[in-house]
């Protein structure tokens, strides 16, 4: 059962068929699901963005301070400038705890 969870886990993250985050609407906790992408280059693409209005191309991130064409080739199939904010797929959740086994009750035979 384990591996078999591990495996659907594996696919879905890998899955070719989640949104693009649009970097024109995405929030700081967006941007950082993407690859290079940490707290402080999340606030710098937010930061940029409320100085010069949304970008035009998804390579106009380049011009945010701190991203260059490494973390641009990095990130450019997951980022667009139009569509949904946010990839669709989900953070991986931990697997629920075994419910503890049902205590029996064993009846009691009255004293003769």
């Amino acid at each position: 059962m384990k591996h078999l969870f591990i495996a659907l886990l594996a696919l879905l993250l890998t899955s070719p068929v989640w949104a693009a985050i649009n970097i024109n609407t995405a929030t700081e906790a967006e941007l950082q699901t993407l690859s290079g992408i940490g707290p402080s280059k999340a606030k710098a693409i937010v930061e940029y963005r409320k100085q010069n209005g949304n970008f035009k191309t998804t390579a106009d991130i380049k011009n945010v301070k701190g991203i260059g064409d490494g973390i641009f080739n990095k990130i450019s199939a997951e980022i667009s400038v139009t569509g949904t904010a946010a990839k669709a797929a989900p953070k991986p959740a931990t697997a629920p705890a075994a419910k503890p086994a049902a205590k029996k009750s064993v009846p009691v035979k009255p004293a003769a």
